[in-house]
């Protein structure tokens, strides 16, 4: 799974301090794997498609609307398309995103 082809460039992140894997699915849409290895915050940015993830370990907070909702491994959130959202990730977690696009 962790192949340097897969690999997302940092350009291509809303996080500092994290490192993704992409994989594309036959419809333009695509799957990441996230490792956060520090206590970091994602910016605020939206997109084009929906997007689902799961928490694999650690702990995820993400805001909507100002609203935090910290999530815990196997613990799942949809985010529609069009929706500002943001996050906390602890160091540790991972995390595992579905988008209805192309993400990277």
């Amino acid at each position: 799974m962790k192949k340097p082809a897969n690999r997302i460039g940092k350009e291509s992140q809303y996080t500092e301090g994290i490192e993704g894997y992409v994989y594309n699915g036959a419809d333009e849409s695509q799957m990441a794997f996230w490792t956060c290895y520090q206590n970091r915050d994602s910016k605020e940015h939206t997109h084009d498609y929906d997007e689902y993830f799961v928490v694999v370990q650690g702990q995820y907070t993400v805001i909507i609307d100002g609203k935090e909702e910290p999530m815990r491994a196997g613990e799942e959130c949809y985010i529609p398309k069009g929706t500002p959202h943001s996050g906390r990730s602890v160091a540790g977690t991972r995390t595992i995103h579905c988008f209805g696009g192309k993400r990277v």
